[in-house]
C-alpha cells in the first residue's frame, strides 16, 4: 500500500449560530429553531422533554409552523443538518421530519445526536450520523467519568455512498461499507461485511486502534494520523483481515495471523 500521513481532525458538531438580529427571541429549551451556517441550514430541536419542556407533538407542530409561516432564509434544495442533541427520535419521527423538509424544498442529510437509539434510526434510514457525548453539568457526576471513549455503536445497516458515521468510540457494522461511504471512529472499527469505502479508526490520535473486516477493499484506510490506499492490483481472494499501525505505517494482515501474533505479544 502507498502511504502518506496528513493530519486528520475529527469533525465536531456545528456550533449553534447566533440568532439573526431580526429574529424574535426564542427559548432553545422549548422551541424549534432554524439557523444558517456555512451554506447549510441547521434545524435545532429542543432537548429531551421533562415536566417543563416540549414533548414530541409540540415539537412537531412548531416545526410545521416554522416551515410554513416562518421567514424562509434558505435557498431551494438546501442541505439540512438536524441537531437533535439528547432528544430521542425513532424512525417514524425522523421520516416525518424529512417529509416536512422535503415539502419545504429542503433535504435532510446529517443527524447530530447524543442518543444511541437516534443514531441507529438515522443510520438505518440512510442519513449521515455523528453521535457525540452529551455535555454534563459540572456539578453532576458523569457516568463515563474516567473513560475517554463512549460505549460502542452497533449498526445493522449498509453504509451507502454519501453516508458518514462518526462516533467517539468503537463502531461495529453488520453490513457493507459501499464506495463513497465512510466510518470515522475514535476507537476500533469492526465490519462484519465488505469494506469498500473509507474507514478511519483512532480518529483522535490513538495509534493502537485497528480496522477489522471480512472483506478488505477500501478506497482509503486511516488509523490516527496514518493514511493508506489500496494496492493497484487486488488480491486473488479476500479473507478476513486486520489493519493496524506497524513498522513503516499501516499494515494489513490476515485475521488468523494477526490473532496469533497478538497472542505471542501478550504471552
Amino acid at each position: 500500500m502507498s502511504l502518506d500521513s496528513p493530519p486528520v481532525n475529527a469533525a465536531a458538531a456545528p456550533a449553534e449560530a447566533a440568532p439573526d438580529a431580526a429574529s424574535p427571541e426564542v427559548d432553545p429549551n422549548v422551541q424549534v429553531r432554524f439557523k444558517s451556517q456555512a451554506g447549510k441550514v441547521l434545524l435545532l430541536l429542543p432537548p429531551e422533554p421533562s415536566a417543563t419542556l416540549s414533548p414530541w407533538p409540540e415539537v412537531w407542530e412548531q416545526l410545521k409552523h416554522r416551515l410554513t409561516a416562518g421567514e424562509r432564509f434558505w435557498q431551494s434544495q438546501s442541505t439540512v443538518h438536524l441537531i437533535a442533541r439528547d432528544r430521542l427520535l425513532d424512525s417514524r419521527q425522523l421520516q416525518e421530519i424529512a417529509d416536512a423538509l422535503t415539502d419545504a424544498e429542503l433535504q435532510l442529510k446529517r443527524v447530530y445526536t447524543s442518543r444511541r437509539q437516534t443514531a441507529v434510526a438515522a443510520a438505518t434510514a440512510g442519513y449521515a450520523v455523528e453521535q457525540h457525548t452529551p455535555v454534563t453539568p459540572l456539578n453532576q457526576a458523569s457516568p463515563q467519568s474516567g473513560s475517554s471513549l463512549d460505549e460502542p455503536l452497533y449498526l445493522q445497516s449498509t453504509i451507502r455512498s454519501g453516508m458518514e458515521i462518526r462516533h467517539n468510540g468503537t463502531v461495529v457494522i453488520l453490513g457493507d461499507i459501499n464506495p463513497g461511504g465512510s466510518i470515522v471512529a475514535a476507537g476500533d472499527i469492526v465490519i462484519w461485511g465488505r469494506l469498500k469505502g473509507l474507514a478511519h479508526a483512532g480518529s483522535q490520535g490513538n495509534r493502537r486502534c485497528r480496522i477489522m473486516t471480512l472483506h478488505m477493499e477500501p478506497t482509503q484506510l486511516r488509523i490516527a494520523d496514518k493514511v493508506a490506499r489500496p494496492p493497484e492490483t487486488p488480491p486473488q481472494a479476500y479473507l478476513p483481515e486486520v489493519a493496524y499501525i506497524g513498522e513503516g505505517g499501516i499494515r494489513i494482515a490476515p485475521a488468523q495471523d494477526f490473532s496469533r501474533w497478538l497472542t505471542e505479544q501478550h504471552a
